[in-house]
């Protein structure tokens, strides 16, 4: 694949998003927009973590079922779970029921909820490149999988002992919640669609 290819509607998409309607509808009102809060980076810490080693799509298709079982993935509520929580969650069909995957997000709500508020959202964003040092990606080839940026994320987010990220999982995370727009040059999405 090289470029942006049509979608249905004739306008031009990362060729990723154009697989489903599940792809295409996050790609164009999601992927690489701006995401803060806490919480609303908390679930997409999380989400990331729970894709690594599946399909995007296969969360995305789940994601409600995720938010039901997480409490909304508000920091606060997940940080209160007990072990009686842990047990339904690996029971839970509506999620990925990956045992280090669930101690992992509820180990790290545990640590969020002992930083003041907006402190997750000043570190994520500490880490964002100026988008002038970054030409606009033009093949799907052009796009990596991991940066010194996501590299230092990563480090910062373990040295506090925030678990199961490292540089290609906090990579993810940064095109998610658009500290990088890495829609291909010539996407109708670049820029946030406008």
């Amino acid at each position: 694949m090289s470029g942006a290819e049509p979608a249905a509607d004739g306008r031009p998409r990362c060729p990723w998003g154009l697989s489903t309607e599940d792809y295409l509808a996050y790609h164009d009102t999601e992927w690489g927009r701006p995401v803060h809060g806490d919480d609303a980076l908390f679930e997409r810490l999380c989400l990331e973590a729970f894709q690594s080693g599946l399909s995007w799509l296969t969360i995305l298709r789940r994601r409600e079922g995720f938010r039901s079982a997480f409490a909304g993935f508000k920091i606060s509520a997940v940080a209160g779970f007990t072990d009686a929580d842990r047990e339904r969650l690996l029971a839970d069909a509506g999620i990925i029921r990956n045992r280090a995957k669930i101690d992992a997000t509820l180990a790290n709500a545990k640590v969020l909820a002992g930083w003041d508020e907006g402190e997750l959202d000043a570190l994520i964003w500490s880490h964002a490149p100026d988008p002038a040092s970054r030409p606009a990606p033009r093949a799907l080839a052009d796009v990596p999988a991991v940066t010194p940026e996501s590299t230092a994320l990563a480090k910062d987010l373990k040295k506090r002992s925030i678990r199961f990220v490292g540089p290609t999982t906090a990579y993810a995370l940064m095109q998610a919640c658009g500290l990088v727009d890495d829609h291909l040059a010539d996407c109708v999405a670049r820029g946030g669609g406008r």
